[in-house]
């Protein structure tokens, strides 16, 4: 019997507006009143997804930052994964000598050195989600929505490891070049068996500790709840996914998830841009309406 469904946000829930379509948010209410619990298990932060769920009128726990952070529906912390400040710094660092344009995600959300550069990524993927975006629009586009959303400009991350007030939960690196640019770095990283490295896109990389992984997060919350994992759902795209793909007993991969994400599920449901999550919902709510 399903009890619990866990979904990605990007490219599964979301659609190419960025947002939580009408006929997404509906089956997610419509679950929700059969008694099913519904938790978001995303890579961003709780301060970036959580006006979009305010947004579409949802209210459900998260686990945020790849199972860094694990949040009830009022935000209040269930349980959390931090990097090390030693961890930080070696990472900061090699990213530093590499080039490479990264943020630094921690208590206090979404921390940027660059603005300039977090819209061109913002930019690149609108564009990547919805080819017909022109460019100039989709960074006109990014440069509104980097308003709207609550992101902290710093003028140096070292300044954020050495404040005993904030944990650092994750790092994303970027490349509009593409995964090669970030082959060498990944692979320096992957050495230290203390990290976790997935990604939620072919353009970056998500440097976790080696304990917060969406699928570690998910068995705990479950537990908690006493639902089995074969009585769980889960819908993902990218290769973030993958821990929570593998263990629940339903599971689901987008139309435009990667090969490993389909591999691995045991559904294929439609693209995020045609209500893919909520038709997914909704087909396992009626194959319930039929035991």
């Amino acid at each position: 019997m399903l009890q619990l469904i866990a979904s990605d946000m990007d490219g599964t829930m979301l659609n190419e507006q960025m947002v939580i379509s009408d006929y997404n948010v509906s089956a997610i209410k419509h679950a929700q009143e059969k008694g099913i619990n519904f938790i978001v298990s995303t890579g961003r932060a709780f301060k970036e997804v959580k006006p979009l769920l305010d947004q579409a009128g949802v209210s459900c726990p998260l686990i945020t930052m790849n199972g860094a952070l694990v949040m009830d529906q009022d935000g209040k912390t269930i349980s959390s994964t931090p990097l090390s400040d030693q961890l930080a710094q070696k990472i900061i660092l090699l990213l530093k000598k590499a080039g490479l344009y990264f943020e630094v995600i921690t208590t206090e959300g979404v921390c940027s050195d660059d603005k300039a550069a977090r819209i061109e990524n913002f930019a690149n993927l609108l564009e990547s989600i919805d080819a017909t975006t022109p460019y100039k629009l989709a960074v006109s586009l990014a440069s509104a929505r980097m308003e709207l959303m609550d992101i902290n400009y710093v003028d140096d991350y070292y300044d954020l490891i050495s404040d005993p007030h904030i944990q650092i939960f994750k790092i994303v690196v970027f490349s509009s070049s593409g995964p090669e640019e970030l082959k060498e770095v990944r692979e320096e990283i992957a050495k230290n068996k203390s990290l976790v490295i997935t990604s939620s896109g072919s353009n970056n990389i998500e440097i976790n500790h080696v304990k917060a992984q969406k699928g570690l997060a998910l068995q705990s919350y479950a537990d908690s709840l006493n639902i089995p994992m074969d009585n769980v759902m889960t819908m993902g795209d990218n290769n973030n996914d993958l821990s929570m793909i593998k263990i629940a007993g339903i599971s689901y991969a987008m139309g435009n998830a990667t090969k490993e994400i389909k591999l691995a599920a045991n559904h294929l449901t439609s693209k995020n841009t045609d209500n893919g999550a909520g038709k997914a919902i909704e087909e396992q709510l009626q194959e319930l309406s039929t035991i």
